[in-house]
């Protein structure tokens, strides 16, 4: 699930590694591409054959991940409308959400006006 994703990045480039492998789903490497694209990681790419697959995530991004928030929650999943997507820290972190559409950063949700799962915020 894309919180072990998320926390194994954080801790990966607290110490100053490199690049980090995780195992592959569809909803992990969707996130990974969204973070690859705002700069907070480096390349991703996924390796492997079908049944064995595994993401491989760079972590020399143009910024490190300071901080991040998980909203939804296994026991507590937390929904909105896309008139409720708010920005975060005054535009310097980015919102995900899980909508019909596919994971989305707040914005893009927003104009396309579909909401969905709040998933996290990042900054």
């Amino acid at each position: 699930m894309y919180i072990d994703l998320l926390t194994k990045i954080k801790n990966a480039q607290s110490v100053g590694k490199r690049s980090l492998k995780t195992r592959f789903s569809k909803q992990d490497k969707a996130v990974a591409e969204i973070l690859s694209r705002h700069g907070y990681v480096g390349a991703v790419e996924v390796k492997g054959r079908p049944s064995k697959r595994f993401i491989f995530v760079g972590l020399q991004g143009k910024r490190p991940v300071e901080g991040c928030k998980f909203l939804s929650k296994p026991s507590l999943r937390e929904y909105t409308g896309y008139r409720d997507l708010y920005r975060v820290k005054g535009g310097h972190g980015i919102l995900l959400v899980s909508t019909p559409k596919g994971v989305m950063e707040g914005r893009e949700a927003k104009k396309e006006k579909v909401g969905g799962e709040l998933l996290f915020k990042i900054w």
